[in-house]
């Protein structure tokens, strides 16, 4: 059976899938990147290798996220993407209409505006993490509540506190102040849910024209509450896929498809992969010139400004 993997690493967490020729999700698997892309990827290839049986063979390999650079080195990856386009590709396939795409992952925001199928106009809020799912993990610590019922919880709530979510900040602030106040914590995790909303589309959304069908997607869509509020504030039912938070490695999967004859190995456990710095003395840029090795042999170089440089 043909297969073709696609790998999303992000800061927070590690997504990949295998899908067929007909673009379904034969294994899957999301995990912590815990700071290190590389190690993540390893233990995520091994777990998708494990649920697959013997008859499979890889014809294409496709990376997206913040370091898909760095993988798709470490992979020989058949195709290496930005996230906006392999969010979009693997939405489209599973809902074709689709006008406006609305996403929030670990550490890091965007929004995706579509006609017919095509991507108009986008935004991506990089700069502060407030309202994405690092924050709003540390949120849940602080308040003593599992992740994964924080959403559940807003649900119980009448009567949301305003919280201002901004600022990574001034939110923790006004979280421990409205706390201390004796707020219910139901009504102050309510709060935060729709100040997340209120903030994304203030920010991110900001200028945009959003049409429906809406499709929310990244890990932070996994969180009722949050749903909730687009929902109220947009006035609409947005989409939320079973896979939405497997939406950029589907996406870079499919991309991946019929680039090349190559058969693919993901025996990848023992390969040796590491990056080092070194200073260029070329010219006064005094450029740091990251040295990738692969099995000890250098594969490539990045950060030089000019072409000074040259690998040794």
């Amino acid at each position: 059976m043909k297969c073709y993997l696609g790998v999303d690493i992000g800061s927070i967490s590690t997504k990949g899938v295998i899908i067929d020729d007909d673009n379904n999700i034969l294994a899957s698997s999301y995990i912590p990147t815990e700071g290190s892309p590389v190690t993540a990827v390893k233990k995520l290839i091994k777990i998708l290798k494990d649920k697959m049986d013997d008859k499979y063979i890889i014809k294409g390999i496709g990376t997206t996220g913040s370091a898909r650079k760095l993988i798709g080195l470490l992979l020989d990856a058949t195709i290496v993407k930005n996230e906006i386009m392999a969010h979009a590709i693997g939405t489209l396939s599973l809902y074709p209409d689709t006008k406006t795409i609305l996403e929030i992952g670990g550490q890091d925001s965007k929004i995706i505006l579509i006609q017919n199928g095509i991507i108009t106009d986008y935004a991506m809020n990089t700069l502060c993490a407030a309202g994405t799912g690092s924050f709003l993990s540390s949120q849940a610590k602080r308040l003593g509540v599992d992740i994964k019922e924080f959403g559940k919880y807003a649900l119980k709530s009448d009567n949301p506190v305003k919280i201002a979510a901004r600022c990574t900040v001034f939110a923790e602030s006004d979280l421990i102040h409205k706390a201390q106040a004796g707020y219910k914590k139901e009504d102050i995790i309510s709060g935060l849910c729709k100040s997340i909303v209120l903030n994304y589309l203030n920010n991110v959304g900001k200028g945009k024209k959003i049409k429906e069908p809406i499709v929310f997607q990244g890990g932070v869509s996994k969180n009722e509450g949050v749903v909730k509020y687009f929902n109220e504030v947009l006035n609409t039912n947005v989409i939320v896929d079973d896979n939405s938070h497997l939406m950029g490695a589907l996406g870079i999967a499919i991309l991946s498809k019929g680039k090349t004859d190559k058969t693919y190995d993901l025996n990848i456990e023992d390969v040796s992969f590491q990056t080092k710095a070194r200073e260029c003395k070329g010219c006064s840029n005094n450029c740091e010139i990251l040295r990738i090795y692969k099995d000890d042999k250098l594969i490539d170089n990045w950060g030089n400004r000019c072409d000074k440089y040259i690998k040794n």
